[in-house]
């Protein structure tokens, strides 16, 4: 059968996208390798942990073994071109996910028979469902499955909201798995290392077992296939066509995720793998149309990595959804920003080679479009604005004060956080300047030190980092009436100012009041905004040290000189006399209070009350996450001092999922050991 007959009359168009997700450490990058060895695009299957893959060849990427950002590499299977982008599978990292899942004709899920990782899966699959986007299950390191695969696959469903199709079972021999049987080809195949597996006539002890899975297999199937039901009803065996007709229409369509078996480590299982690519996956047409973008007009792009290399200046990573581009035209985004393309690339791991024409379903790098961001289109004439990436980068869960160790890199460290942001929208790098710090935010402490290494191994920018300042303010309970008075004579004019004031607490967050009961003239109008001012001054910094907040300040009475009174000098006296008035007000400290919602998998949740508990934090319930079976969201107060390293922990006790958001609450009053760390910093 060829790819042309399974897709009716019309032939798959240009090259495809096939991303490849999973969780951490399933095998992604040796599967990318696995795929691109069997197909001849690499002479040598690389390994990940002799720092020999094509993927993660990055020096962050091997120092951590882990993958922390996508790799692209490209091949050709039995004529077709195909692209691959291996995505990380920490959930540190998972904005390139986010980004590039859309523009993928289909995803490829690596997961394991491993209860633990089901949550981490669970977030996978809910992103790609969301995005619509076909997605192919391959259930790796089948060789040293101790479960069987009907178990696995109960277990793995709990993860999907689509219903997961099993395409393979294994043959199992002394508790291992040697081979498989395919059950839409009914055909069964042993393994070899390495190499394409062997055909073999299903063993006949394993012809009940097989007939059993195909039947369920295709019960599924003909739950949107009314002939296959019939003849289903009808005791009809249906031909291998109509069956691979309908396997690849409820992928391309969403209704099934097939569910394909082997080894990456060992190259089991990769050749069905490529064939179900090939014939049962869409491209770039049915990603169009599942985009709404139009087939018919100019040629269009879309960007879905933007990486900044230290001699080549930007490049953009995009694929061409309609037309073809040259390189040296110029092309525009919808705002009308113009960029002439200064090189076009196919990238493979860390290199690249050059083409001269990019051609649509192509996914390729395009130099210097210094003009056009990560998941923006550009194209000929004004290319209509896409929404191709709808929700927003995941909210930032841990920072860092950032401080160069020479004040001249000051100018180096934010040009070269621009151009890391831009690569990363999950970053966030700002000036605070109320606290007087710089501040770097991201998904989590591996997040954070992979771009700080970046930073010093690209841009020669070595910062020191801290903990973040936190924004106290102190306030007062209790009123008091003072006197502020300024005397200084120098030679000619001196200075005077003298003020009575009534200080007052305010209801906590109506901030700074000022008025003033003055009679008889005793302190001119022309000074009233003087006084407002000093009072003001003195509020910068309370007893405690930190901004006064929720104060009125009332001017009753006063006294002036003709000649030596000036604004400064009532502005000086509104300091002193506030100044002292807060020292006998009886200051306390105020805290920010965060309301904070933690998202965890319900076996997780005890433990999660627990390190809220732990950190001050108050209870205010829980509920079930909605949509997301098996999840429950806790609602608390948590005293933002006490946020620092608590995504560390809750990923901890949660296999690396678990997640939070964050917003102001309100500003409380702290006292005993906490008011007292807050003060000595």
């Amino acid at each position: 059968m060829t790819a042309q007959s399974r897709f009716g009359s019309r032939r798959i168009e240009g090259t495809r996208l096939i991303g490849i997700a999973g969780t951490f450490q399933s095998g992604k990058t040796t599967l990318l390798e696995a795929l691109l060895s069997r197909a001849g695009a690499l002479a040598r299957q690389g390994q990940v942990g002799e720092g020999s893959s094509l993927g993660d060849s990055s020096a962050e990427a091997r120092a951590h073994a882990m993958s922390v950002e996508p790799n692209f590499a490209a091949a050709d299977y039995l004529g077709d071109r195909y692209c691959f982008v291996d995505c990380p599978g920490s959930i540190e990292f998972a904005e390139s996910l986010r980004v590039t899942a859309p523009l993928c004709d289909a995803v490829i899920v690596v997961c394991e028979a491993d209860p633990r990782k089901v949550p981490a899966l669970q977030v996978i699959l809910r992103g790609l469902e969301d995005a619509g986007v076909p997605r192919i299950l391959f259930l790796n390191k089948i060789d040293q499955a101790t479960a069987r695969v009907r178990e696995s696959l109960a277990m793995l469903q709990s993860a999907s909201r689509t219903p997961l199709l099993l395409r393979q079972i294994p043959i199992w021999q002394n508790g291992i798995a040697t081979g498989f049987i395919d059950l839409a080809l009914e055909r069964a195949f042993i393994y070899r290392e390495h190499a394409p597996s062997t055909i073999i006539d299903v063993p006949a002890g394993e012809l009940p077992r097989e007939k059993e899975a195909r039947y369920s297999m295709l019960e599924k199937l003909a739950d949107y296939d009314d002939a296959l039901m019939e003849e289903l009803i009808s005791d009809i065996e249906p031909p291998h066509d109509q069956v691979f007709d309908d396997l690849s229409r409820d992928l391309r369509e969403g209704h099934a995720v097939p569910l394909l078996v082997g080894s990456a480590e060992r190259g089991n299982g990769v050749t069905r793998l490529w064939k179900a690519l090939r014939h049962e996956t869409g491209g770039i047409a049915e990603t169009r149309s599942r985009l709404k973008v139009a087939a018919e007009g100019p040629p269009l792009a879309q960007v879905l990595r933007t990486i900044h290399t230290a001699h080549g200046g930007k490049v953009s990573v995009a694929r061409v959804l309609r037309g073809e581009f040259n390189d040296g035209v110029t092309v525009s985004t919808a705002n009308g920003n113009e960029d002439r393309i200064g090189g076009i690339g196919r990238l493979m791991g860390a290199a690249s080679s050059r083409v001269n024409v990019a051609k649509v379903g192509d996914t390729l790098a395009f130099g210097r479009l210094d003009h056009v961001a990560t998941t923006e289109a550009f194209g000929m004439g004004t290319p209509e604005p896409l929404a191709l990436v709808t929700a927003s980068p995941a909210e930032p869960v841990q920072a860092l004060c950032v401080a160069v160790k020479d004040r001249k890199d000051e100018v180096r460290l934010s040009g070269a956080m621009t151009k890391l942001c831009e690569e990363d929208a999950s970053l966030s790098f700002i000036h605070d300047a109320n606290m007087g710090e710089m501040r770097l935010s991201g998904q989590g402490d591996m997040h954070l030190r992979v771009t700080l290494e970046r930073l010093a191994a690209r841009y020669g920018v070595v910062v020191e980092t801290s903990k973040t300042a936190i924004p106290y303010r102190e306030t007062i309970r209790r009123s008091v009436a003072v006197r502020g008075r300024h005397k200084k004579q120098s030679g000619g004019h001196g200075q005077f100012g003298d003020v009575a004031l009534s200080i007052a607490p305010l209801t906590r967050g109506e901030g700074f009041k000022f008025s003033e009961t003055v009679h008889g003239g005793t302190v001119p109008k022309q000074y009233f905004q003087s006084v407002e001012h000093g009072a003001q001054d003195a509020l910068k910094a309370g007893p405690l040290g930190f901004p006064v907040v929720d104060v009125a300040v009332t001017l009753t009475d006063g006294s002036y000189h003709a000649v030596d009174s000036s604004d400064m000098a009532f502005r000086t006296a509104a300091r002193i006399g506030v100044q002292d008035g807060l020292a006998q007000a009886d200051p306390v400290l105020l805290e920010p209070v965060l309301a904070v919602s933690v998202s965890v998998p319900r076996e997780a949740m005890a433990r999660a009350t627990a390190l809220i508990s732990a950190r001050r934090g108050q209870i205010l319930g829980f509920d079930a996450r909605p949509g997301w079976e098996g999840w429950d969201v806790l609602e608390a107060l948590v005293p933002q001092a006490e946020m620092g390293g608590l995504i560390v922990e809750l990923r901890s006790a949660t296999s690396g999922v678990g997640t939070f958001s964050t917003r102001f609450n309100h500003m409380a009053e702290s006292t005993g050991k906490a008011a007292e760390a807050a003060r000595q910093g």
